[in-house]
């Protein structure tokens, strides 16, 4: 009998700020939904799982490139090239959803837990502005569960931010517990780098926290990349560097 699982909103909060000699800082209101990928979904009317809605979560944005993904089984696959198909039990993603049938999301998650419920694997999915993306897997050498006190570094690959190199290393942290999700992505480059989290409550998504998300932040991933462009504009007013979009990484996927 396939699982029926329920689908949660997180209404959290983003925070980014810059460690550079230009400083910026910003905090806005921003609205994901937690899923376990492989289930059948309980939801309410106004969201959908790979179909039309106010609302919806497709596996194709996720897993694989923008607009031709895979969903979960893409999961599965990286897993078993890394030797790491044993621990997976339930695979959930975190990912900003359509709204009108539009979605960007400057970073994803897909979260891997084991049997006993244990995260074990987290692949933070990053998509650019330009439409380029890269996978960061995120695992201890043995694949031991993730601690929320455990840092996780990888190299970055991917030009995100064209006021910054593509040089230096992330350092993820999560916590994400029954009622909460918390995560930190700590990057550093020679001295300077960025701090960006997420943080939010988990709860059951309903009409009415849809419609409450589309009057306090409307448009979804419209008002994301609006915001954005904005502090891009900002960064330059202040005098950032532009750097131009170099080559995407060939491969999918890296950790170190």
């Amino acid at each position: 009998m396939t699982p029926v699982a329920r689908v949660e909103h997180i209404a959290g909060r983003t925070f980014h700020g810059r460690k550079d000699a230009i400083r910026n800082r910003f905090t806005y209101g921003i609205d994901y939904v937690l899923v376990d990928a492989e289930a059948q979904v309980a939801a309410p009317a106004l969201f959908s799982r790979n179909g039309a809605n106010l609302v919806s979560l497709h596996d194709s944005d996720h897993g694989g490139p923008p607009g031709a993904g895979r969903g979960a089984a893409w999961v599965r696959d990286v897993l078993a090239e890394h030797g790491a198909g044993h621990i997976a039990h339930r695979i959930d993603l975190l990912a900003q959803p359509r709204v009108l049938g539009h979605v960007f999301n400057p970073v994803a998650f897909w979260l891997v837990h084991d049997a006993a419920g244990r995260l074990r694997m987290v692949i933070a999915e990053v998509t650019n502005t330009f439409g380029d993306r890269h996978s960061y897997l995120c695992h201890h050498d043995d694949f031991a569960p993730i601690r929320e006190s455990d840092r996780l570094k990888a190299a970055k690959c991917l030009h995100v931010s064209p006021f910054q190199r593509v040089a230096g290393h992330y350092v993820f942290s999560y916590s994400i517990r029954p009622d909460r999700v918390s995560i930190r992505i700590d990057f550093t480059e020679g001295d300077g780098g960025l701090v960006a989290t997420l943080d939010g409550s988990r709860k059951p998504l309903s009409a009415g926290s849809i419609l409450r998300a589309c009057i306090r932040r409307p448009f979804g991933a419209r008002r994301v990349l609006g915001l954005i462009h904005w502090q891009a504009f900002r960064l330059w007013w202040k005098g950032a560097r532009y750097r131009p979009r170099p080559e995407p990484p060939t491969q999918e996927t890296s950790r170190f």
